[in-house]
């Protein structure tokens, strides 16, 4: 397989990786033959896949312009992914010109692409770190000059918590992040599930088998398990629902069936 120019010669592109998959879904350029093949045996168990990928980045959005809203202009942006339209400082910086924004990913694909978009953009910057080191991503030199976290902060963990096994203790991680922030701060999150998905848990278990088969296992948690990451955190309306259904500037009746697939939900600290 011949190497492409934006690939970093430190990975390995015969494996698939979870950034690239989700870039595939949403019709990027930035991923591999591996990665397709892997998407695409995700796709025969759930063809709506990409449209789940669509609802979270729509509600990624929705939330960021609240927390602009509410006066909440700096992001810290974990799991962040490979850039793709509609990027947290774009549509930060398009609600508050001084909106700050540090994306965190410990993909070096991800980590490359952001270090390239964000180039001679003000207020931003990436991190290349694991959300399983909370104390490494708060003690980064990008989060110490653009972040300041004694005023309130947005922490994205969207699409990322999934990902993180019960073995790693991602609740550990979430307590660690949220006890560094200020008052007012929000916690903005979603989450995969088996609640919602519009087909047998038994097929989608199917597209569960294609992650944990690249070494990178979808923990789908059920809605309660969800709700522990916000412990400390007041929730805003509506609640932790179903991506369609917070905020929506459609009728979310409008949606496709799969969109309804997992959850999301913005609390924030007293």
């Amino acid at each position: 397989m011949e190497r492409p120019a934006w690939a970093p010669r430190s990975i390995d592109i015969s494996v698939p990786s979870v950034a690239r998959i989700y870039d595939y879904y949403l019709g990027g350029s930035y991923n591999f033959e591996v990665d397709r093949e892997a998407a695409r045996r995700a796709l025969d168990f759930m063809p709506g896949l990409p449209k789940i990928m669509q609802a979270n980045r729509a509600f990624l959005r929705r939330a960021v312009r609240f927390a602009c809203a509410e006066g909440v202009t700096q992001f810290l942006d974990i799991g962040s992914g490979i850039p793709t339209f509609g990027n947290v400082h774009e549509v930060a910086q398009a609600a508050a010109e001084d909106a700050r924004v540090v994306y965190v990913d410990h993909d070096p694909v991800a980590v490359s692409h952001t270090e390239a978009v964000l180039a001679g953009t003000t207020g931003t910057g990436v991190v290349a770190a694991d959300l399983r080191k909370p104390d490494e991503i708060l003690a980064s030199p990008q989060v110490g000059a653009l972040i300041d976290l004694n005023r309130p902060v947005a922490l994205l963990l969207v699409a990322i918590l999934h990902f993180v096994e019960d073995a790693d203790d991602p609740y550990s991680a979430v307590a660690r992040l949220s006890e560094a922030l200020a008052p007012g701060s929000l916690l903005i999150l979603t989450h995969a599930s088996y609640e919602g998905i519009p087909v047998a848990a038994e097929r989608a278990e199917g597209a569960v088998d294609v992650y944990k088969g690249i070494r990178n296992p979808l923990i789908m948690r059920s809605r309660d398990e969800i709700a522990r990451f916000f412990e400390g955190y007041d929730m805003v309306e509506p609640g932790l629902v179903p991506m369609p259904h917070w905020r929506p500037q459609t009728p979310p009746e409008e949606e496709d069936p799969y969109a309804f697939s997992g959850f999301a939900g913005v609390g924030r600290t007293a």
